[in-house]
């Protein structure tokens, strides 16, 4: 598409805007494998740790050899994209369908995540408060008026993910298996409770609940619908299919908090913190988030954690909301990378898996296909 739309007869302003979310697509798609198959973004090294190859052109001969850029590389060619893409694109071209393409609102979400990534803090927060503006809430689902709203847990997953909430920024349709509950890894139940039981204000975390039974004795938040493309009309195999939010209002939110915290800026951090709160935390007759200044919070955030260091508190509380919110999302696995949170996975057979705070495994393995056929090198083991 990059390679010809400049020479393609149209208007101009409908190939710029196709153009620009292919430039979107292309910067998100290296990103999110530089993260995974590549050290987190490290300022110190990043100009010498491999990344992953940036692919700009189409393949013209049928065997490729890459070899990997730099991750600074990579972050920088992802950069030249991203922006790009954010001037040019324009989702009035995209009619009764924008978020599931990359609209302004998703661009600015991208940029986000990217320079809270980099470490770019002051980026980071220049774009996500160009996307949240003067009222943040517009941004963050109310989670108890879904629970009023939902006729029953398959109808609350689609208001969740629904297209015309102004949280959901960008909508994937992902061909997958991992939504199921009887495949893959959940958290045990006991494990699963005491996360989301955990909250300086003693409420009920209404993120809990609804959640589908997976497994023999796990629990999975009920994120995902269970969608089949037959293969054909006439056939009953296919492929199993879901929605998957790329990009959501509450990341946008969190990482403003982050970046604030960062700066010692604790009080406007909890402010965006509370925002939160009072749509996932369920009001008691003796408290109601609402009526709780970032002040108080503060107060009680010492208590919570037994320490004076507000920096400290805020930022331990803002992981933990983190945890909770994008579970089963995947932006746990890149702050466990970036933040060298150590690991330890239970297994079934009551073994256990371990990852150190610098292990080398936390940078995922290139592919077999890609180091036989792409002549890429290894990651080290």
């Amino acid at each position: 598409m990059l390679a010809v739309i400049d020479e393609m007869p149209g208007e101009r302003a409908q190939k710029n805007a196709v153009k620009g979310e292919a430039l979107l697509t292309r910067a998100y798609g290296h990103f999110m494998l530089v993260n995974l198959f590549a050290k987190h973004y490290d300022p110190a090294t990043a100009d010498t740790d491999p990344g992953i190859p940036y692919v700009e052109e189409p393949e013209t001969v049928f065997i490729k050899k890459y070899t990997r850029n730099t991750v600074e590389e990579v972050y920088d060619k992802i950069e030249n994209d991203m922006l790009e893409g954010l001037d040019l694109v324009d989702e009035s071209f995209y009619a009764n369908s924008g978020t599931y393409h990359f609209t302004k609102n998703a661009a600015l979400g991208l940029a986000s995540r990217f320079y809270l990534f980099k470490g770019d803090l002051n980026d980071c927060l220049q774009y996500s408060s160009e996307l949240l503006g003067g009222d943040p809430s517009l941004y963050v689902k109310n989670i108890p008026a879904l629970l009023v709203e939902k006729i029953n847990t398959e109808d609350y997953i689609r208001l969740y993910h629904a297209p015309n909430d102004d949280s959901n920024l960008l909508l994937i349709r992902q061909i997958s298996n991992f939504h199921l509950p009887n495949l893959g890894h959940w958290p045990e139940q006991t494990i699963y409770s005491e996360l989301f039981e955990r909250n300086p204000f003693g409420l009920v975390d209404e993120r809990q609940d609804p959640a589908w039974v997976a497994g023999e004795n796990g629990l999975a938040a009920t994120k995902f619908e269970f969608l089949f493309e037959r293969s054909s009309l006439t056939s009953n195999v296919g492929l199993n299919y879901t929605i998957f939010l790329a990009f959501r209002g509450e990341e946008v939110l969190l990482n403003r908090v982050e970046c604030n915290i960062l700066q010692n800026n604790i009080t406007a951090g909890l402010a965006d913190l509370l925002l939160i709160a009072t749509r996932r935390y369920r009001p008691s007759p003796n408290l109601n988030v609402a009526d709780i200044t970032p002040e108080q919070l503060m107060q009680g955030l010492r208590s919570y954690y037994n320490s004076n260091n507000d920096q400290q508190n805020a930022f331990r509380y803002l992981m933990e909301e983190r945890q909770k919110e994008f579970i089963h999302e995947g932006l746990r696995w890149f702050d466990i990378k970036r933040f060298e949170i150590p690991v330890e996975h239970i297994l079934q057979d009551e073994g256990v898996v371990i990852l150190e705070e610098d292990d080398v495994r936390k940078v995922l393995q290139i592919p077999q296909a890609a180091l036989d056929v792409g002549g890429l090198e290894p990651n080290p083991r």
